[in-house]
């Protein structure tokens, strides 16, 4: 039987065609793939940019260090709920915010998901990196407004602007 998610190209059309895990560290490529496990199992059609969040917290200590303690608590709790049911109303559509209408879709992932994956890229590359790290992710994450992941982060009450801060100060060194 053919797995409903399959790995997938980060982009449909584009100039270098990469996969998104050659991109990647293998602690994000080994966070994808219990993203797109997550997502078969929640029984959705695509990994969202709350798969991806809800693996991020989970996994990467670095990622945890950009929240207040007890919001990662309250986010996985909230994260966990949703994989047990409350995501049944997301299962409907496609998480697409921000989307230009009619641009190329990325079989398995929502626009959103594959657009922060690839911007992941780029902002390690603007570092000098090869790879894209899950602070790189996160940040792609919460600059995306109106994705599932920050919806989700709003809900328990995570300030979005400062969470893009203390990234960006990852990213300097700072």
């Amino acid at each position: 039987m053919r797995p409903l998610l399959p790995r997938q190209s980060a982009v449909d059309r584009g100039p270098d065609h990469v996969e998104f895990e050659s991109r990647l560290t293998d602690e994000l490529a080994s966070m994808i793939a219990a993203a797109r496990r997550r997502a078969l199992r929640d029984g959705d059609r695509q990994i969202d940019t709350a798969h991806l969040l809800h693996t991020l917290l989970e996994s990467d200590p670095d990622v945890r260090a950009l929240f207040d303690g007890p919001q990662v608590a309250r986010l996985l709790g909230y994260l966990v709920q949703r994989s047990i049911g409350y995501g049944l109303r997301w299962q409907i559509g496609v998480e697409d915010a921000g989307v230009v209408p009619g641009a190329p879709g990325t079989h398995g992932w929502s626009p959103v998901a594959a657009r922060a994956m690839s911007q992941a890229h780029d902002r390690a590359v603007r570092r000098g990196e090869r790879s894209a790290h899950g602070v790189d992710l996160l940040a792609a994450l919460v600059a995306a407004p109106g994705s599932r992941a920050v919806e989700v982060l709003g809900t328990v009450g995570v300030d979005v602007g400062v969470v893009a801060r203390r990234a960006v100060r990852t990213d300097d060194g700072s």
